[in-house]
């Protein structure tokens, strides 16, 4: 008998014994295997969450499972570590944004540790390290040097009273979060990344990516946004100028009435008249407090102003007004939009709200259509009318004759354009990466010589939020020497998108300690691509476009071997932890500890359950994992959020679901210690010496063996393999020859305690000591089914009648058809339901059914 299941102890002791062994500390072996497995790294808010249990869980049962299969398996972890919530501390809590960073991180360590994680943390790293984005700088400046990298004008969120820039989620209702007065949009010169060199290859090799979820890839490619279609000047009446627009839908041309421009168009303000100046300048200032997304939505007011102006269609040589239009964006085409109200929804209801002229170009078959009485846009197709020369054809095939038309008459062309813009990467913020360029009077833009990386953040800073970054008040940083011609110049004093620490870590893990280059080619190209990459789908068109962007920059400047082109060759996208939020009519939102029996336990009022949401501190429906692992233990932790739900599925938090893995897993210790001084000393299984109830548990044993293993590998039904040895469990309690067949215990119990170890691998570690094993379950490996023991005795076949089932037959695992038939037709059901009838033919589906086809 072992003592009794304490799961404290148990974790604790491993704990310790892994981390003294250094057991999940790996190098590259050339002619190994290998098997990188990466969760999207954290951010050190200061404590885990639940969601941080599930994810980092799914990703353990992984890295466990393919060591136990052999693989030399890279696990690393790090921290995410610069960015905005470390900024709102300072203010809010007055304290310095790297105490608050290195607090959290020792913090949230501890917790990761205390799940019994298999990572590897001599590899572990914080993105505000200076020996982390000192090669994030170099990797920049060689970027600059190839045009990759580049300044110009963008608009910003600005605060005037405090005087800073604000990111979007820093706008609330198009007021600053921390003074409450009105944002503005401002111009401010920022640096770019040309991720847009790359839109087609980002694009083509999605071919290669097949072990993406299709959502992803679907939410990249509409990021993305390949077109094609025509760009066409429109030139301005009396002038020399031109409005550029690029359409799809240049079979239309014909039909367009008046031009719709971006309000932030550069063109916006000269093509404004003296006496719509005013008006124009209302409405500019108006539509930039709206919403970008908003603003193009199908429900969204459209809206607009004249600017005075007109231009000329140069297929009609009709004069049309320009307007600027709030549902146009500057970051898709030019910024111009040709309006077509005939043929297009929005154009259309812009038309009838300012009493624009309609022009019907494309008539469907069928009841002409006629523009004084449309009541919406027709956009499907049919045959051009009123558009000169093309009058007749199809409209599909007239994009292509007036493509060629367009640039025969040296008015327009084809082009392939992308809704993908550069990546904006300027941010006017202290808690980041410095980036390191020199503006000097005589030389202009000058880069940090790369002898002078990194450039450091300073630390002995006064952090207010008001004034804008406060790097730009150190003297001792912003005042340096031109590095070209040695006059008084200063520092750059934007900081990196934090994306752009995100985009490569996965890359430094592979040699995160050296220190001549961002990465060792040798590792790198070893360990990436990383084999099974594991996070969020919010991340699909942002960090995980980015981080293939980057790859595809690193490569082509040389820092990785030619052949990597993606980051990532697997991605599972985990759902979100759920829980039901619980209010109080008097205190709102309840922490599920401050319920009692359906009552706020501050008042006594009964509660109201609202909807299962995910986990927020807001609405209070949280967990905290340190109470959970100190209440039930890591393992059981793990096991919930692992059982609970498929990992690509939504988790609802369930008490009585925990309670269950608790019990479970002491119905697992009691297996064994029941049963332990009775297989001590069994010797192994001689497959054809068992029969009866023996050869059955047999069966079930190694048909747990082969399911759970094609349940993890690559399918990552975790919860139907916990299931399929929660079975295994039932049939080593109900097993009755235990005291004949010991060695046959024993291989189930030893079989469960492998199966589970990946998922509860605490648990799983003690038990085999107990059962008397020297060597590690790391080094015994992932157990093998034997197929002759999932040979059966007998049998169970469906029985059908003309389809439909009619009854079921225990048959000899190796009968014939003629057997198989003729118990068939015996059975009662079958035999009842084929009376009076001619029996056609009996088609028999070895070990699965049998159809009788009777009329």
């Amino acid at each position: 008998m072992l003592e009794r299941y304490n799961p404290g102890a148990i974790e604790e002791k491993w704990q310790k014994i892994w981390q003294e062994k250094q057991v999940f500390r790996v190098k590259a072996e050339p002619g190994k295997p290998k098997y990188y497995l990466l969760e999207m790294f954290p951010y050190p808010s200061g404590r885990i969450h639940m969601g941080h249990v599930r994810n980092y869980s799914i990703g353990d049962v992984v890295a466990r499972f393919k060591t136990l299969q052999g693989f030399n398996v890279l696990h690393p972890m790090g921290w995410d570590a610069f960015g905005m919530p470390a900024e709102n501390a300072a203010i809010q809590h007055d304290i310095h944004p790297n105490i608050w960073t290195r607090e959290n991180i020792d913090n949230m360590r501890k917790q990761l540790k205390r799940m019994g994680l298999s990572y590897d943390w001599d590899r572990e790293f914080a993105t505000c390290d200076p020996e982390y984005y000192r090669w994030e700088q170099l990797i920049f400046l060689r970027m600059l040097e190839k045009g990759l990298a580049y300044k110009k004008s963008s608009s910003v969120n600005w605060c005037p009273d405090c005087q800073t820039v604000l990111a979007n989620e820093q706008v609330e209702d198009s007021c600053c979060w921390r003074c409450g007065n009105e944002v503005e949009e401002k111009e401010l010169e920022q640096w770019f990344f040309k991720i847009t060199g790359y839109a087609q290859e980002l694009l083509d090799e999605m071919a290669n990516l097949g072990g993406w979820p299709d959502p992803v890839l679907t939410m990249q490619r509409n990021w993305i946004g390949r077109s094609v279609g025509c760009e066409i000047d429109f030139p301005i009446e009396n002038g020399d100028a031109s409005i550029r627009v690029f359409t799809t839908r240049q079979d239309t041309l014909f039909g367009a009435t008046f031009m719709s421009l971006a309000p932030e168009h550069p063109m916006a303000m000269a093509l404004t008249t003296d006496d719509r100046r005013e008006e124009v300048e209302a409405f500019v200032r108006k539509v930039r407090k709206m919403d970008k997304i908003a603003r193009t939505a199908d429900d969204y007011e459209k809206e607009g102003v004249f600017t005075g102006s007109h231009c000329i269609n140069p297929a009609t040589g009709r004069r049309i007004p320009v307007f600027l239009a709030n549902f146009v964006l500057m970051d898709y085409g030019t910024g111009a939009v040709m309006a077509v109200p005939s043929h297009d929804q929005r154009d259309f209801e812009f038309a009838r709200k300012y009493d624009l002229p309609l022009t019907v170009v494309i008539q469907p078959e069928g009841e002409p259509l006629d523009p004084t009485t449309m009541e919406e846009a027709w956009t499907g197709s049919g045959t051009l009318v009123n558009s000169g020369p093309f009058d007749g054809l199809d409209n599909e095939k007239a994009k292509e004759k007036i493509a060629e038309w367009l640039k025969e008459q040296g008015i327009g062309t084809a082009t392939v354009n992308y809704r993908l813009r550069d990546w904006g990467v300027s941010r006017q913020r202290y808690w980041g990466t410095p980036i390191p360029v020199i503006y000097c009077d005589c030389c202009g833009i000058v880069p940090v010589p790369e002898e002078q990386l990194p450039v450091v953040l300073p630390t002995d800073v006064e952090f207010t939020g008001e004034g804008g970054s406060p790097l730009a008040r150190i003297e001792s940083f912003v005042n340096v020497d031109c590095p070209k011609c040695g006059a008084p110049a200063r520092r750059e004093t934007d900081t990196f998108d934090t994306f752009v620490e995100s985009s490569w870590y996965f890359a430094r893990f592979a040699s995160p300690k050296n220190d001549q280059a961002p990465v060792d080619p040798e590792e790198v190209g070893y360990w990436l691509p990383v084999d099974q990459y594991i996070g969020g789908i919010e991340h699909a068109v942002m960090h995980l476009l980015y981080a293939r962007f980057y790859t595809k920059v690193m490569r082509d400047l040389g820092f990785v071997p030619a052949n990597l082109s993606e980051p990532f060759t697997n991605l599972l996208t985990q759902g979100m932890v759920c829980m039901e939020t619980v209010a109080c009519p008097e205190h709102g939102w309840l922490y599920p500890e401050e319920v009692d029996n359906g009552t706020c336990g501050k008042c006594g009022a009964p509660v109201t359950t609202g909807r299962t949401e995910k986990m927020s501190k807001s609405k209070k429906n949280v967990v905290d994992p340190d109470h959970l692992i100190a209440t039930y233990g890591a393992d059981t932790a793990r096991l919930f959020s692992l059982f609970a739900a498929p990992p690509e599925k939504d988790l609802e938090w369930n008490e009585q679901g925990v309670e269950g893995c608790y019990r479970f897993l002491n119905r697992v210790w009691r297996a064994v210690s029941d049963n332990i001084e009775l297989i001590r000393t069994a010797g192994p299984v001689t497959g054809g010496a068992v029969e009866g109830a023996a050869r059955d548990l047999r069966r079930k044993t190694h048909e747990t063996i082969k399911k759970v293993t094609e349940d993890i590998d690559g399918r990552f039904h975790f919860n139907t393999a916990i299931a399929a040895v929660m079975e295994l469990v039932n049939a080593i309690y109900a097993f009755e020859g235990r005291k004949e067949h010991p060695e046959v215990l024993r291989e189930a119990l030893e079989s469960v305690v492998r199966l589970l170890s990946p998922f509860v691998p605490h648990i799983s570690a003690e038990l085999w000591s107990c059962l008397g094993h020297e060597q590690s379950l790391e080094e015994t490996g992932w157990p093998q089914w034997d197929e002759d023991a999932l040979v059966a005795d007998e049998i169970l076949i469906v029985v059908q009648v003309n389809g439909k089932v009619r009854g079921k037959l225990t048959v000899p695992a190796g009968a014939d058809h003629a057997e198989i038939e003729k118990r068939a037709l015996a059975e009662p059901n079958v035999a009842r339901f084929v009376e009076g009838k001619t029996v056609r033919k009996v088609i028999v589906v070895p070990g699965k059914l049998v159809n009788v086809v009777a009329n």
